[in-house]
């Protein structure tokens, strides 16, 4: 992002973008907690938390090197308020613009699904497989989706897909490597993830209602 802090603490629309997930999670009845896994060194979170004030939120110093890292420290950490068979949403900070409607699509779409999955997009743009910064080929894109987040599991079952995988970066990726295959939930363009500056501009027509 070339800032000078943390992308998950940039103003988008007025807010940090972590304020802006941190209070979609807040504001649903259907969500029992929310836990935000943050790195020890992290030196913008407690000044964030204290300005927000969530009503059911705690915030965990137990981020990793990689998101799944963080993902399993996280759940490690809040392993004594989980059953095993409680769902589990784990959402991305540098998405700010989730929205209740959409964790809710995604909690029906799944609530009684044997094994869980995530909001994703099917990919609409031909995708070309490059060799020495020439295309090389052609791929085909009919049973491609480009995968989002919130991705939703059952407690017990992404903790040891978690514990068992290798290196993965997202969760559902780590449930396929148990042989099971996660639902696609059809989510939304405005839940994409902020990477670039230029994004940033984007973030905010959506978050304003512009987009």
């Amino acid at each position: 992002m070339g800032a000078d802090m943390p992308k998950q603490y940039l103003p988008v629309a007025g807010k940090p973008m972590l304020r802006h997930v941190v209070e979609a999670f807040d504001a649903m009845d259907a969500i029992a907690h929310t836990f935000v896994v943050v790195s020890a060194e992290d030196g913008y979170a407690e000044a964030l938390w204290r300005e927000m004030r969530p009503r059911k939120a705690t915030l965990l110093r137990a981020g990793g090197p990689t998101r799944h890292a963080s993902v399993l420290n996280g759940l490690v950490a809040m392993g004594e308020q989980a059953g095993a068979d409680d769902w589990v949403l784990v959402h991305d900070a540098a998405r700010p613009g989730l929205t209740a409607a959409l964790v809710q699509h995604l909690i029906d779409a799944l609530r009684d699904d044997p094994v869980g999955g995530l909001l994703a997009l099917p990919v609409v743009d031909t995708l070309k497989r490059s060799a020495g910064g020439r295309a090389e080929t052609t791929v085909p894109r009919e049973a491609l989706w480009a995968a989002q987040t919130p991705q939703m599991f059952r407690y017990a079952l992404l903790r040891q897909a978690l514990e068992t995988a290798e290196s993965v970066t997202d969760e559902a990726s780590a449930i396929e490597a148990l042989g099971l295959q996660p639902k696609l939930v059809e989510g939304s363009p405005r839940n994409f993830k902020v990477t670039l500056p230029h994004d940033v501009a984007l973030a905010e027509l959506y978050l304003k209602g512009l987009a």
